[in-house]
C-alpha cells in the first residue's frame, strides 16, 4: 500500500529529527559513569584483560576500536560476538551507556598499543 504524499514527507521529516533527539540525551550522572568505567575495567576485563591489554578477548587499544564507527561499537557491545565468547550486555546496558563505552574506548581508552 502507498502512503499519502503528505505522510510520507511527515515520516520523512520525522526519521531526519531522530538524530538530534539522540544529541539531546540527558547525561550520564557522574556515579554511573564510575559504575562504567568500573564494568569495563572488571567485567570486560575478566576476558579482555583488567588493562584492556588482552587475555580470552584481544586487546582493546584505541587504535583498533578506532576502525568502529562509535554506534557501530556500541551495537557489538550491545549485542555481542556471535559464535566468540563476546556476550551481549543489552540485559545491563542501555544504548546510551553502550556509546558512551564505545566513547570511552575509543577516545579516553588508556591503553597504548
Amino acid at each position: 500500500m502507498l502512503l499519502p504524499l503528505t505522510l510520507r514527507f511527515s515520516l520523512l521529516a520525522l526519521s531526519c529529527m531522530l538524530p538530534l533527539a539522540a544529541l539531546a540525551e540527558t547525561p550520564l550522572s557522574t556515579e554511573r559513569v564510575t559504575e562504567l568505567e568500573t564494568l569495563l575495567y572488571q567485567d570486560c576485563g575478566s576476558c579482555h584483560g583488567m588493562t584492556l591489554r588482552g587475555g580470552l578477548g584481544p586487546a582493546l587499544p584505541e587504535s583498533r576500536m578506532g576502525a568502529y564507527s562509535r554506534d557501530g561499537l556500541a551495537a557489538l557491545i550491545l549485542d555481542g560476538v556471535k559464535g566468540t565468547a563476546m556476550p551481549g550486555w543489552a540485559g545491563l546496558l542501555t544504548e546510551q551507556e553502550a556509546r558512551w563505552i564505545a566513547d570511552h574506548l575509543q577516545n579516553d581508552n588508556p591503553l597504548d598499543e
